[in-house]
């Protein structure tokens, strides 16, 4: 995860599907990082973001705010990074993922320097200026222009003077040193730009014109002394400083004090050994690694030996950075540049042992073998004796571990060691370690351009389906780009059809010398059997990525020895982890892992631990599933405990995080269950998850699960499953989509079903869908007929929770024809239905329909005491489409009140969060709202606009508020330039 405000405000986690933040969003996740660690109230944010006059609605935007931060968060796998104190909120990046966090901390690495205007004073007798400067100017870079561009909020101005304030610091700081070292012609331009900008800066201006004096330029210093005086004059009323004024005086003197420092000649570039292989010509991107290294070696000031392990995955370029970042510093280290193949993962070779690799980086040094003596421990201590003082570059390549490179390893020396390994030397004290991760899109796109010429930039998206099938591996980018370089006649799109077949996916990746699937063999034979078997078993997983307990179940093994070989995999460059406690595979690997468990595993071997894999994801969600539906336990189907041990949820909030953070592994298992024969565990998941996938608006998971469940229904003859699948179906369609004809149908033939197989649950959960969609097409007395039916037979079984879903119906069919007792007496019972049986869902539904009947009867504060209830209650357990219904239904009952602004915000809000998930009837309900709303305030354009969208959405759902809303738009005034819509 990276976050940076200084320019655009963003928060980018390469390879995730995080959702999008609005530019509120991005204006509080700013304000909370600009005080990261700190706990931030919400009236504190309230006043950061409308300063002292907040809209009504200013808690409920921020709280929606936070939820929505939250959710890219917990999307990019940064879940807890924002937690909720009681005194507020607290956003805690990592090191490293905030830019203004990286900028404060390689500024404070440099001396404050002098007082004076362009002094540099104890800096100017220090060798290490340079270092200082770098470190500095590395911070600079990472400014992408204004910082928090783009943001509005009250805070923005004040924290954008400030931030900039802390740059110019900076650069005042970085042009003390630079004088020191006497680069006065190359600082001008730099100045110049700065000044002009900033023209009241005096410590800019002063460094300005003691560059421009020491370059000769005397006329021009003065010039820019007096434009100061002018300016400040003009736009303060004010004189400058005494410094400014000594400074101008010195300059008309030419006082001696002013003259550069006497530096010393540029070193001659070395004419030292050169061991290095061939950098490639084509290397491209790694830039944040490159700069980080070099960081790391200036920030150690080049006086002590600098340690840093880069590892990754086979194929990744570990070697290829090594090597261009070896060269690129070449002329810092004149006493040499050494190299030596470690050969750990070398088809057919042994890895070196530490003497060996010794005698190599001796005799590099100019050592006769003589002179190098016989034992390990002789060879060490002469190693380290003959770097002492001098200043070497050696890249230690193709580590197998930490024992052996240590010995390899100098003392005190001004060296800079590079280490590349396939694994994590965890081991090896002291050491900075980079692990190498692919390449971004557009450095791969560039690297294969760069091979392939003109071909690439004819067909730019056939070049991304051929990355996306590389997996964006550095070795696999090459190796698709040679091939396609030495086969004139064919095309990118041609390439990218035969990678497209995974059974010769890997083969196609190959050449004479080097292939993909060979380096991940290298990789393979390096672990330990057990190892091997759990490579081999996770190869075999449908699902993204994995837990401890899925892989405990998977290999049936007890969770502490699946959870260490995990972190062996993971060590080793095979597994890879973009989320902590889950562990994944890179495409290709997992292509290799599969193909292995294939050669290596028998049939029924395979089957089994798939079995075992499938019984703990299903005996979990259910346990998840009960934690927070517990009112549907009886009516979805029991699921014995697995074989092996499993980890349960032991509350909601464990089991919402969990069915979160599985969603998609479950979903992958239903569909490969469904396609490989497995038609009853598909049709068991669905009936488990589909409480779960209705109310949190995973709607198309819950259709693409219901559609397989139904399949297996009707191949097993299962008409009673067939008809609660249908229900579960129309349910989707009628809440989330206003799809009210195809649920009616769906809702019809499980009737059906369920009276020809006597199923008296499932007849009366029908009718209570039916009584449903009737009431939608405000067709009242069919609804009441279904939902009375329903209420009879769902008595008859005892069951509490179809009880209380039909009385609340019932009151709200009561309230509509202004029974407004019986209507209250229905949802009281209902309410005390839900609460019994602990229903959350159902009891923010009913606390919603309380306050629509009070707003009926014009008892508007009590009608948005019962909506706050229900948004509250909607927000705690994540239910968005409950939470947009109770906005919507809040800023109903504002706009009875005459607050329009509150009503605004509120439906504005509801709107937002109807978009995000596709909930069509409360987007239609949220436009027809501010419709009015806007039309009380007399913006008529507005009020037009949000009528025709609430009327299209309407007439889509074909319900009786088409009508309603097309009359408003006819006695509506007409809007500016727009036609009058006639009925």
């Amino acid at each position: 995860m990276r976050f940076t405000i200084l320019g655009p405000v963003e928060a980018v986690a390469p390879g995730s599907d995080a959702p999008g933040l609005a530019p509120r969003h991005r204006a509080v996740l700013a304000y909370l990082l600009l005080h990261a660690g700190v706990v931030i109230s919400t009236d504190r944010l309230i006043d950061a973001m409308w300063g002292p006059l907040p809209p009504d609605s200013a808690r409920a935007q921020i709280q929606t705010t936070i939820a929505a931060i939250r959710r890219m968060l917990r999307a990019s796998g940064a879940d807890g990074m924002l937690a909720t104190r009681p005194a507020g909120y607290v956003i805690t990046p990592e090191p490293g993922q905030l830019d203004l966090d990286e900028f404060t901390g390689l500024v404070a690495k440099a001396p404050a320097g002098s007082d004076a205007p362009g002094g540099a004073g104890d800096m100017a007798d220090s060798a290490d200026s340079a270092d200082f400067a770098d470190q500095i100017r590395a911070a600079l870079a990472l400014w992408q222009g204004e910082p928090l561009a783009g943001i509005t909020a009250h805070y923005a101005e004040g924290a954008r003077a400030r931030l900039t304030g802390q740059r110019l610091t900076a650069v005042e700081r970085l042009a003390e040193l630079e004088l020191a070292r006497g680069r006065h012609e190359d600082l001008i331009d730099e100045l110049s730009v700065h000044t002009a900008a900033h023209p009241l800066r005096e410590r800019l201006c002063c460094q300005l014109m003691l560059a421009l004096h020491r370059a000769g330029r005397q006329t021009d210093a003065l010039e820019a002394a007096r434009t100061f005086r002018a300016t400040l004059a003009e736009q303060q009323g004010l004189d400058p400083g005494h410094a400014f004024s000594k400074l101008e005086q010195d300059i008309l003197r030419d006082a001696p004090d002013l003259r550069p420092p006497v530096t010393e000649p540029p070193p001659a570039k070395p004419q030292g050994i050169n061991f290095l292989p061939y950098d490639v010509p084509d290397f491209t991107g790694r830039e944040g690694e490159l700069d980080g290294l070099i960081r790391l070696w200036s920030g150690n000031n080049g006086g002590v030996v600098t340690i840093s392990a880069i590892d990754g995955m086979a194929g990744v370029g570990k070697t290829t950075l090594a090597v261009h970042l070896g060269h690129r510093l070449a002329e810092q280290f004149p006493d040499g540049q050494l190299f030596v193949d470690l050969q750990a993962h070398t088809a057919g070779q042994a890895p070196l042992d530490a003497g060996a690799a010794l005698e190599l980086l001796l005799g590099q040094l100019g050592l006769p073998a003589q002179q190098i003596p016989a034992s390990v421990a002789d060879r060490a201590a002469l190693w380290r004796s003959e770097l002492a003082g001098r200043r070497v570059l050696a890249v230690l390549d193709n580590a197998l571990g930490a024992d052996q490179v240590r010995p390899l390893l100098p003392g005190t020396s001004r060296a800079l060691v590079l280490i590349t390994s396939r694994r994590r030397l965890t081991d090896l004290d002291g050491a900075h370690a980079l692990s190498l991760d692919v390449l971004p899109a557009a450095d791969a796109v560039e690297l294969f351009t760069a091979i392939v010429g003109e071909r690439a930039v004819a067909e730019p998206l056939a070049v991304l389906d051929v990355l996306q099938l590389c997996g964006f591996l550095p070795l696999a980018v090459r190796i698709a780009a040679a091939r396609l370089h030495h086969r004139p006649r064919w095309t990118v799109a041609y390439l990218a059809d035969r990678l497209r077949d995974q059974r010769r996916r890997l083969s196609e990746l190959a050449t004479s010398e080097r292939g993909v699937a060979a380096a991940f063999t290298l990789s393979y034979e390096q672990l330990t059997p057990d190892q091997q078997r759990m490579f081999r078993l996770l190869g075999l997983q449908p699902g993204r990525d994995i837990s401890p307990e899925a892989a405990s179940a998977l290999a049936d093994l007890p969770l502490d020895d699946a959870e260490m070989l995990l972190e062996d995999l993971l060590d080793a460059h095979v597994l890879t982890q973009h989320q902590l406690g889950r562990y994944t595979f890179h495409d290709l690997l997992r292509e290799h892992a599969l193909a292995t468990a294939a050669a290596q595993e028998s049939a029924d071997d395979r089957s089994e631990a798939l079995g075992r894999l499938f019984r703990h994801y299903l005996h979990t969600a259910s346990a998840a599933i009960d934690h927070l539906y517990p009112e549907g336990k009886n009516r979805r189907p029991r699921i014995p405990a697995p074989d092996t041990p499993t980890w349960l949820p032991r509350d909601e909030a464990e089991a919402i995080t969990w069915l979160n953070t599985e969603r998609a592994n479950l979903l992958a298992t239903g569909h490969y269950a469904a396609e490989h024969d497995r038609l009853p565990h598909a049709g068991q998941l669905a009936a488990t998850l589909h409480r779960y996938l209705l109310g949190h608006a995973h709607q198309a998971d819950a259709l693409a699960l219901g559609d397989l469940a139904l399949r297996a229904a009707r191949r097993s003859g299962d008409k009673a499953a067939e008809a609660r699948t249908l229900i579960d179906l129309g349910q989707v369609h009628f809440w989330w989509h206003g799809a009210y004809e195809q649920a009616a149908e769906h809702y019809r033939n499980a009737l059906d079903l369920a009276r020809e197989t006597g199923d008296q649950g499932t007849a009366a959960a029908a009718l209570h869908a039916l009584g449903n969609v009737s009431r939608r097409r405000r067709e009242f007395d069919q609804a009441h007929d279904h939902s009375a039916q329903a209420l009879g037979l769902f008595r008859e079984l005892g069951d509490r929770v179809g009880q209380a879903r039909c009385l609340t119906d019932l009151g709200i069919v009561h309230g509509r024809r202004g029974a407004y007792e019986e209507a209250h007496e229905h949802h009281r019972q209902s309410l005390d239905a839900y609460r019994e049986v602990g229903s959350r869902i159902g009891e923010t539904v009913v606390q919603n329909n309380i306050g629509l009947l009070y707003r009926r009867q014009g008892r508007h504060d009590e009608a948005r005491r019962h909506h706050h209830q229900a948004l509250e209650l909607s927000r705690k357990f994540d239910f968005p489409g409950d939470e947009a219904e109770s906005l919507n239904a809040l800023a109903e009952a504002a706009r009875s009140m005459g607050d329009l602004t509150t009503a605004a915000a509120e439906h504005d809000t509801a709107l937002t969060l109807a978009r995000e998930f596709s909930y069509r009837p409360e987007q239609a309900r949220a436009h027809d709202g501010l419709a009015h709303v806007h039309r009380d305030l007399g913006h008529i354009d507005l009020a037009h606009d949000h009528a025709r969208q609430a009327l299209d959405l309407y007439t889509a759902l074909a319900v009786p508020e088409a009508d309603e809303i097309r009359a408003f738009l006819t006695e509506l005034p007409p809007a500016a330039n727009e036609p009058t819509v006639n009925s």
